[in-house]
């Protein structure tokens, strides 16, 4: 018994002293998104408030739209696009490098919009409804 408090004392020590790094892998981190705004414009919001909030304003727009068919206000998902699509891909999504995807990649969440919405820029002039 006082060889295994001794074992588990010696443990709890080394993994104490050791640097976080070593224990986390390579860097110690999960490398962040890739945040490159394709067609900087004014944003609806601060970054801060809407890397915290965005899924509620979508949420409060798309309940506006549908049930008072109230469009084109600031927190559209069109206007968005416009601004944050890859000017390669015209898309927010399909890659690390588009905006929708590599955040939603990091924090591991699920990307539904798209399961009805097109994740191109000008969809609007498409006459495809958001």
């Amino acid at each position: 018994m006082k060889l295994l408090r001794i074992l588990f004392t010696s443990l709890a020590a080394l993994v104490a002293v050791l640097p976080a790094p070593t224990l986390a892998g390579e860097g110690g981190r999960t490398a962040k998104p890739v945040i490159e705004i394709a067609n900087p414009g004014k944003c609806v919001a601060p970054a801060e408030e809407m890397r915290r909030n965005h899924m509620d304003m979508l949420k409060h727009q798309r309940d506006r739209t549908l049930r008072q068919g109230i469009r084109g206000e600031p927190a559209s998902l069109n206007a968005c696009i416009e601004c944050h699509a890859s000017k390669t891909s015209g898309s927010v999504l399909g890659g690390k490098e588009n905006f929708c995807q590599s955040c939603h990649s990091y924090a591991a969440v699920k990307l539904d919009c798209w399961d009805c919405h097109q994740p191109k820029a000008g969809f609007k002039a498409a006459g495809v409804r958001p």
